[in-house]
Parts: C-alpha cells; sequence; structure tokens
C-alpha cells in the first residue's frame, strides 16, 4: 500500500490561470495531460503518484503501471474519469474537459509554461503540491547552474551573436514569436532570435523578413523537414548563409517544445551546435580538464573474475562538460577483441565511455584520434594500455548481467540507445560512421583463444538483434516495413579472460549461450534505462516509430467530415485505446511484417477481419473505405487503419463520399 504524504499545512498554490488550489495532502492518482507536467512528475520522484498519462509519455519510467488516457490534442475524458484521481494536470486548451471536471467536483491543475521563469515556477509548485518539494528545487538549481555555464563560456570565446532561427509550420514557413521561451531558449544560447514584432507561440514568416533576417543556423524538430523540402530550394528562401552552409539541424521534439527537465541540456546542446569551432577550443573551456570523481561499481566484478583490479565509473571534465567513463581497470595485461579499434595486446583498462550532446559536435570537429586522446589524459589512462568504446548512451543507464553455468561465467555491461539512429543491415543505406550507439562490454571467467574471441562476437550480435525484434524496434529509415537488427554504431569488446582455456563460443557451446542470454538481458535492461522501451508500450507509440502519426492521418483522411473533422480525429485516437481494437491494431503490425518479407500471398482472410471490426465500430454494416492519403504506409497497416477510420466516420454520422 502506498504512503500518502500528509502536509504539516494545507498547501495553497495558484496554477497558470492563478486558480487557486488548495491541499491537505499530496495527491495519490494522477492524471496527466501534459506531457511536460508528466516528465517534471517522474523526474522529481513523483512518478508512483502518477496513475495516467497521454501517449507521448509511454517512455517515461513507471509507464507499465499507467493507464494511457489518449494524446495531448484528443485526450479522452471518459477514461479520465474511470481512474477517478484525485487531481487533473490539464492545459489550458482542453477547456471542455476542464469544465467538465470541475463541474465532477475533481480538482484541476492547468498547466502552462510561456517563459522560462514559468517553467522553473511550475517544477516548485509540482513539487510542493506531491511531496517532493526538494527534488524540485533541485531539478532547477541543476538548470539554472547549466544555463550560467552555458553563458560563461560564451563569455570567454568572446562570441557575436550569431542570427539563429527555430523552424515551425507545414504549408509555409513559421517561427516562435519573440516572447516565448524558444526564443528565450535561442538568446540563452548565445543566438540572436528573430524579432518581427510579433509575440505568440507560432508565428509566420514572409520572405522579406526570411532575407532580411538572414539565419545563420536553422534548427526544427519532426516534420518542421517537411517545410524545409517545400522552401528552401525556391528563389529566395534558399538564398540565405543557413541553407547555403548548410548549418541546418533536426533535434528531438520532446526538447525543442518544452520548457522542462533538459531545457538546460538543450541549451547547451544547442549552443554548441551553433558555435562549435568555440566550444571545440580549451581556451574557451570554464572547467579544468580532468577527473571530478569516481564511484565503484556496486557489483563487484573481482569476484567473478580475479584478474579484474578495480571497476568504476569516472566523471571527468572533457569539452568542458562532465563525461563519464565506465573502466575495468586489470591486474595484469591482456589481449582485447574491440570492433572499435581491432585486436589490442598488453591491455590494462577496457571500458566505454559517454559524451553528452555538447560534446557531440566538438569531438566530430576534433576527429575520433584526437578525442580519444582528449578522453584518456582527461581520465589520466594510457592510450597504449586502454581499449575504450564509445557512445551517446548515458553510463548512468549502464546495464550489468552476470550468466553462470557450474564453473562458467559471463559478464555483459551494456549501453544502448535505440530511438534515432537503429538500422537494419541488407536494407538500409550506410552514410556516415561515429562511435557506438549499442556497447557491449564481455567478460569471461575463462581464457578465450583468439578464435573464440572472434566468434563471440557473432553469438553477442545475433543475441542484440534478438532482442531488438522481440521488442519490436524499428528502422530508423524504414521503420514502416522494416525491424532494426541494431543500430548504426553499435560496438562490442571482448577480453580474453583467465582460466581454463575456451575455444568455442558459438551457438552449440555453453559459453556462447551464456554470452547470448547475458546480452540479451544487457541490451533489454539498457534500452529500458535509456529509452524507457518496453515490449508492452502502446500501439500508438509502435506507429509512432513506423513513422506512423494518427493525428497526421486523420487530418489528411479522405473524409467529408466538414465540422466533424476535429471529432472524427479525437474518436480514431479514442477507439485506439480500447484494448479490443487496440489489439487487432497490434495484430496488424505483427501481420505487416510478415507480409512484408514475403510470408504471407493472401490478405482475404484479413480482409474479412478489418470488414467486421469496421461494422462493429460502426454499430451497421458498412464497406470499408480507402481513407489513408499516406502511400508510405503499409498495405497491411493502411488496411487496418481504413478499417477503424471508417467505423470512426459513420459513428459520428458522416456517410460515404
Amino acid at each position: 500500500m502506498e504512503s500518502v504524504t500528509v502536509l504539516a499545512a494545507p498547501i495553497q498554490v495558484q496554477d497558470s490561470t492563478g486558480a487557486t488550489l488548495v491541499f491537505d495532502q499530496s495527491p495519490q492518482s494522477i492524471v496527466s495531460l501534459v506531457p511536460t507536467a508528466s516528465e517534471i512528475l517522474v523526474t522529481i520522484g513523483a512518478g508512483g503518484q502518477l496513475k495516467g498519462a497521454t501517449y507521448h509519455d509511454v517512455t517515461l519510467s513507471g509507464s507499465d503501471q499507467r493507464e494511457v488516457v489518449g494524446g495531448f490534442f484528443n485526450p479522452s475524458y471518459v477514461h479520465v474519469k474511470k481512474m477517478h484521481p484525485d487531481l487533473l494536470i490539464a492545459a489550458s486548451f482542453h477547456s471542455q474537459i476542464i469544465k467538465d471536471a470541475k463541474k465532477s467536483g475533481l480538482k484541476v491543475f492547468v498547466y502552462g509554461t510561456n517563459t522560462l521563469d514559468q517553467a522553473w515556477a511550475q517544477m516548485k509548485t509540482l513539487g510542493r503540491i506531491t511531496g517532493h518539494e526538494v527534488q524540485a528545487l533541485d531539478l532547477v538549481k541543476k538548470n539554472m547552474d547549466n544555463l550560467a555555464h552555458v553563458k560563461a563560456k560564451l563569455v570567454k570565446a568572446k562570441i557575436n551573436d550569431k542570427r539563429v532561427m527555430r523552424l515551425m509550420g507545414r504549408d509555409s514557413i513559421m517561427t516562435p514569436g519573440t516572447d516565448t521561451f524558444q526564443a528565450e531558449m535561442i538568446r540563452a544560447a548565445g543566438g540572436q532570435a528573430p524579432d518581427f514584432g510579433k509575440t505568440g507561440k507560432i508565428v509566420p514568416v514572409d520572405l522579406e523578413e526570411w532575407v532580411r533576417f538572414n539565419p545563420q543556423v536553422i534548427y526544427g524538430c519532426g516534420d518542421d523537414k517537411k517545410v524545409a523540402e517545400k522552401f528552401f530550394s525556391t528563389p529566395g528562401w534558399k538564398d540565405v548563409d543557413a541553407v547555403k552552409n548548410h548549418q541546418i539541424y533536426y533535434l528531438p521534439c520532446d526538447l525543442t517544445c518544452r520548457a522542462s527537465v533538459h531545457t538546460a541540456d538543450f541549451v547547451a546542446y544547442l549552443s554548441s551546435l551553433i558555435y562549435t569551432q568555440e566550444f571545440a577550443d580549451g581556451k574557451n573551456d570554464v572547467h579544468p580538464s580532468g577527473i571530478i570523481d569516481e564511484t565503484l561499481l556496486e557489483q563487484d566484478l573481482s569476484k567473478d573474475f580475479p584478474y579484474v583490479n578495480k571497476a568504476s565509473i569516472i566523471n571527468a571534465y572533457v569539452f568542458d562538460y562532465p563525461n563519464k567513463t565506465l573502466a575495468v581497470d586489470l591486474k595484469t595485461p591482456m589481449t582485447v577483441l574491440s570492433t572499435l579499434e581491432g585486436w589490442r595486446d598488453n591491455i590494462t583498462t577496457v571500458g566505454n565511455h559517454y559524451t553528452p550532446p555538447p560534446t557531440w559536435m566538438p569531438g566530430h570537429l576534433a576527429g575520433i584520434d584526437a578525442l580519444r586522446t582528449r578522453i584518456l589524459d582527461a581520465i589520466g589512462k594510457k592510450s597504449e594500455t586502454t581499449a575504450l568504446l564509445m557512445t551517446g548512451a548515458d553510463m548512468g543507464n549502464l546495464s550489468i548481467r552476470t550468466e553462470k553455468f557450474k564453473e562458467m561465467k559471463v559478464t555483459a555491461l551494456v549501453t544502448a540507445g535505440v530511438m534515432s539512429n537503429a538500422v537494419r543491415m541488407g536494407a538500409d543505406a550506410g552514410m556516415f560512421y561515429e562511435p557506438g550507439t549499442i556497447n557491449i562490454l564481455i567478460l569471461t571467467n575463462m581464457h578465450l583463444t583468439r578464435r573464440a574471441m572472434s566468434r563471440a562476437i557473432i553469438s553477442a550480435t545475433e543475441a542484440k538483434t534478438a532482442l531488438l525484434e522481440d521488442l519490436d524496434i524499428r528502422s530508423s529509415v524504414s521503420g514502416a516495413a522494416h525491424p532494426a537488427t541494431g543500430t548504426g554504431t553499435d560496438n562490442i569488446l571482448v577480453a580474453a579472460g583467465q582460466g581454463a582455456p575456451i575455444d568455442n563460443t558459438g551457438g552449440h557451446s555453453k559459453m556462447g549461450e551464456l554470452i547470448a542470454k547475458a546480452v540479451y538481458a544487457g541490451v533489454k535492461d539498457a534500452v529500458e534505462k535509456q529509452n524507457g522501451i518496453l515490449a508492452g508500450r502502446h500501439v500508438i507509440q509502435r506507429l509512432k516509430e513506423r513513422n506512423i502519426s494518427i493525428y497526421g492521418l486523420t487530418a489528411k483522411a479522405r473524409c467529408n467530415c466538414g465540422h466533424k473533422k476535429s471529432e472524427f480525429n479525437s474518436m480514431v485516437e479514442h477507439l485506439l485505446l480500447n484494448k479490443e481494437i487496440s489489439g487487432f491494431m497490434e495484430s496488424a503490425l505483427t501481420l505487416s511484417d510478415a507480409y512484408e518479407r514475403g510470408q504471407m500471398k493472401n490478405l482475404d482472410a484479413f480482409d474479412l477481419w478489418c470488414g467486421q471490426m469496421a461494422e462493429k465500430i460502426a454499430g451497421q454494416p458498412i464497406e470499408v473505405m480507402d481513407l489513408t492519403r499516406d502511400n508510405h504506409v503499409p498495405i497491411v497497416i493502411k488496411k487496418a487503419l481504413n478499417a477503424i477510420m471508417t467505423g470512426a466516420k459513420a459513428r459520428i454520422g458522416e456517410g460515404n463520399e
């Protein structure tokens, strides 16, 4: 049974509308319709109190314990009511839901942030409400300290403010107004944000304003790339510095569009993109390169592997930002096989190094060899005796998995991130190289021959790929049709070990089995820690990972819904909250992969199922219509979506075209 925080005295707070709320005890059943607020609650330790959230939040920690109540734009109040929460967090445009909730006696906190100061204030307020005020204050301080660090760095660099524009819009070029937190983030990153005398979350930009401002750096997220593709090849729009010099970046929407947990991290990352040369120049460092602290791993590896002297996470400044290195120090020199560095002899330290986003571009500018030298100098290791993997996955999300059989022991130390770099080998094109995203370090208590070390890489790779397919991780390039086999930057390091000699680590060998099981479990755990991905995540998230947006499809559907188009959009999303209908959609995803592989030739039986589902939703006999305009959606998924949308169309009282 969960404990309830009884407040010493009633807490009185105001939401973003100025409405006053009073709490005698912290709410234990919160439903949040605002992804920013959900992210804050989980980060400050109130995730257990968050019982319901949108499908945008299904990768937050603990999401398997929460109900999905729809999307940010189309939440279902029916699902909210069923949960009987003691607090609903909503945005101002959820006006009807807010009205209905208050009428039924439900306490509503309206969450909104137009400025960064409002964002910090909201964090503190959510902390007070939930009994996690100390954690909220720490989160605000962390953001403020990081922003101060960026400012100090830019002062040292004596930068001349570059003109930076956040790209928005679909059918026209748009950007945030000068009074928004997005404009503030540009200014905090050392950029000059556009000021066209317009305020508001999103404002239009005409060609004259565009040319006059002449952006030197442009960034966007998600579908913002579509407006770039439409306009940046046309006269005038293409004739600005950022387009001519290819200074256009597309970044995660969770960072660009929220004033939230990672705002200061995003500002630092953006600043490093704008001023890469200045960030790479050590003269502009605020913190001297070197070790900040070192923490031993909770799991003592020397108990299973006597040749290990010490295993720790070293926190050190590299390129002026804290980097984290897993360092396993060996008692005696050893041979290792690394897919990043090849065969290495006389190695006394093996490990995995995490570089945070603000150091990515400066590291690219320096080059892999110079980057490696800078890292090793910072952590106090020698190049000739150290074998490192490199990753952009946080070492704080390291997974350690051990498998045993009789006297045999294998440990896999794994970091993994799969959200933006996953590929399907044999299907996707290769375009560039950079150090790894799924990194695996393998230790055994036996002595692996060179043959065994080489074969271990195959066993580990097959296990990694099996896990990705079991989780339905999709290719970032061709995810609609293809599951991923790995990311484009994976690496494996195998240490020779000490003990009885082992010459076979293949699939029929016990050592191969242990390696595979440890890697499978390690990658699974690391993916959950880094990306929050679970096998049973919501079907809307799985569609999103295939680059299929329910909101986008319904908005463009061949539907003569007229003024009921918004109702149609909501209906489709809400139908997918129904367990039977979401199960139908999940089945379609599985069948789609089989069809794309050529393992299914005839879809007649599936067509019958689609017809039955459409009629069940409509409540009357109806013929499935082709409503999906996106030809990139695989045929099986398209059929299933057409069935659901046809039923929804009939249900809101709109007939065939």
